[in-house]
């Protein structure tokens, strides 16, 4: 399931965005929403291991649009750590729309700040985000199988300073990381 969702849709059609729903509000548990979100993730995670996803990343991704216009950022209160991880996947895998996964960067980093959502994604998406603009990584997240095993997808800015970075978003060492990727690279 980590290859799956370390893989890697045309504009949803121009809207006013409605506003979140406030920090200071309480937030109660939405188990449509989590469910609803949990079962894009099967989805998702079927079509990128051989199995049938009739969906696809683009309704997901409108979906997951539509999703931040009415809540903001899917929270640990609103959905659950396994909802907010699976509106994290499918927002990773909304390559097709970067402005979508810039939009859900932002709002993924104000959940963070509020302790309502996973410093690791975070972490993937900022990577993810920085890779799709041609720009360096941060945390070393987003790499590919080359000829000699995993390759970063671009340089790491401030190379020295990775594994306090990862160390801080509840990321193992980046060692670890490319020896599990260099076990992925070496099953391809």
């Amino acid at each position: 399931m980590l290859l799956a969702l370390l893989a890697g849709c045309a504009a949803p059609p121009e809207k006013e965005a409605e506003t979140p729903v406030p920090t200071s509000t309480p937030v109660t548990f939405n188990q449509e929403l989590h469910d609803e979100l949990i079962g894009m993730l099967e989805r998702d995670q079927a079509g990128r291991t051989g199995g049938v996803d009739n969906e696809g990343d683009q309704a997901r991704t409108n979906r997951l649009t539509e999703i931040m216009d009415e809540f903001g950022w899917p929270t640990f209160d609103l959905v659950g750590e396994d909802g907010e991880d699976a509106a994290w996947a499918i927002a990773q895998h909304s390559d097709l729309q970067p402005q979508v996964q810039v939009r859900a960067l932002e709002l993924l980093e104000e959940a963070v700040a509020r302790d309502q959502a996973s410093p690791g994604n975070l972490a993937y998406l900022t990577d993810r985000v920085a890779v799709a603009a041609g720009k360096q990584q941060t945390y070393g997240t987003q790499v590919g199988c080359g000829p000699d095993g995993p390759e970063p997808a671009t340089p790491i800015k401030d190379a020295d300073d990775v594994e306090a970075r990862r160390a801080a978003a509840d990321l193992e060492p980046l060692a670890d990381y490319l020896e599990e990727m260099a076990a992925i690279c070496a099953e391809g």
